[in-house]
């Protein structure tokens, strides 16, 4: 399918390839097989950046993200981070050295991919091909779907190689799974099948091969880009909500102030109403929330 035509081009993506799949939807692929397509700093702060266009652009309604090659995402580029930290410790140390710039040593606000911490408004749906491992793991936690290979492998490594989760999984993971299930996850360094991260809860569904992760999670993608775009940003949002604030009644207060005046003024409610009366599809105008 041809590109469709944006109100703004989208950001270079020198390591990301972006594809447009489906009406609605926005395909990206992690491209670094080599390297079990793990992310530098730069490479985070480049899919903040594309995450942010896409949440603005009105012609996109849901995104899915991917691995090239074998690998979903292996995780921080650990050669780089090393790097990093030596040369913090020596400049800490008195000694005179050159450290690394920000978009080289820290994560964007929406974290690891631009995508563990993300707030955003649209969904994205990851599609695991492949290892999640880290931020990897990480990314998956961030997203709002998941659908992986019944080969893929999700886990924290990190206490192993002396570090931790530091891009937002560890909260997200305790939230999912409990306390003691990711306790052994994050500090015993236990991975996890697909069948394993099921019955969980961390994943949707475990396709039926390797080579059909895609395609089964573009088949949710459409479902997800059939509805109302002022819907799915309105519902997501209070789903973050309840999942982020200790109180169902404040997330529920949060969502209502936010949007509820915005959502009953859009045309596209009218748009739906008439549609399901008329028993006819519905033709949605790009959202403004």
């Amino acid at each position: 399918m041809a590109a469709p035509k944006f109100s703004s081009q989208p950001p270079e993506t020198p390591n990301f390839l972006l594809t447009y799949p489906l009406p609605h939807v926005l395909l990206v692929t992690i491209n670094r097989p080599r390297a079990a397509n793990c992310l530098t700093y730069a490479m985070s702060w480049e899919g903040d950046a594309l995450f942010r266009w896409y949440d603005d652009e009105p012609s996109l309604r849901v995104a899915v993200i991917t691995g090239a090659g074998k690998a979903f995402c292996a995780g921080q580029d650990v050669a780089e981070q090393g790097m990093n930290v030596m040369l913090w410790q020596q400049k800490k140390a008195g000694e005179d050295v050159d450290l690394p710039e920000v978009g080289n040593s820290v994560f964007p606000s929406g974290g690891f991919a631009g995508i563990s911490r993300r707030q955003g408004k649209k969904p994205i749906i990851a599609a695991v091909n492949g290892v999640a491992m880290g931020g990897g793991f990480e990314l998956c936690l961030g997203s709002d779907m998941v659908v992986a290979s019944p080969k893929s492998i999700f886990g924290l490594p990190e206490v192993i190689v002396g570090i931790y989760a530091a891009t937002g999984g560890l909260s997200r993971l305790v939230r999912q799974v409990g306390m003691v299930v990711a306790s052994e996850i994050a500090m015993a360094g236990r991975n996890l099948s697909a069948a394993e991260a099921l019955s969980y809860g961390l994943i949707n569904r475990v396709a039926a091969s390797p080579e059909s992760v895609v395609d089964e999670a573009l088949k949710l993608a459409a479902k997800v880009a059939a509805a109302s775009p002022d819907s799915i940003i309105v519902t997501r949002m209070g789903l973050r909500e309840s999942w982020e604030e200790a109180s169902v009644e404040r997330a529920t207060q949060n969502l209502d102030n936010l949007y509820k005046a915005k959502m009953f003024d859009s045309p596209n409610v009218m748009i739906g109403i008439q549609a399901f009366a008329a028993k006819k599809k519905p033709e949605w105008l790009p959202s403004k929330l």
